[in-house]
């Protein structure tokens, strides 16, 4: 054992510290386990036509609330996407008919996919 003397924040303390040999050290740690695999792409709905709704981080789709053919308005709630243990909504961007949704509730995405389409 060996002591140190250690200042913190203007708090003096006294430490004793163990100092192991080669021989007194235990087995290396376990790998962590492997991680699961991501899920397949979804199949696309129709790939569409018009401006393209892209995606803005990777993440999952938590809810996807318009489907092809539904008409939308600027601002309408298209679908939800969760990223970084944050709920993102993906909103219209003008009024118009989605004609096209690529991705499905529990969809991994990647950065700048197309979600869906609206004409």
């Amino acid at each position: 054992m060996k002591k140190y003397n250690v200042i913190v924040n203007g708090t003096a303390y006294e430490i004793e510290i163990e100092v192991a040999d080669a021989n007194s050290v235990s087995a290396a740690p376990k790998a962590a386990p492997a991680p699961k695999a991501a899920p397949a792409a979804p199949a696309k709905t129709g790939t569409g036509a018009g401006q393209a709704i892209e995606c803005p981080m990777p993440g999952t789709i938590l809810s996807v609330n318009v489907q092809t053919g539904s008409t939308v308005k600027k601002g309408q709630l298209l679908m939800v996407l969760e990223a970084m243990k944050m709920e993102n909504e993906i909103l219209a961007p003008c009024d118009g008919r989605v004609t096209g949704v690529n991705v499905s509730k529990g969809s991994t995405v990647e950065s700048g996919i197309t979600l869906c389409t609206i004409q």
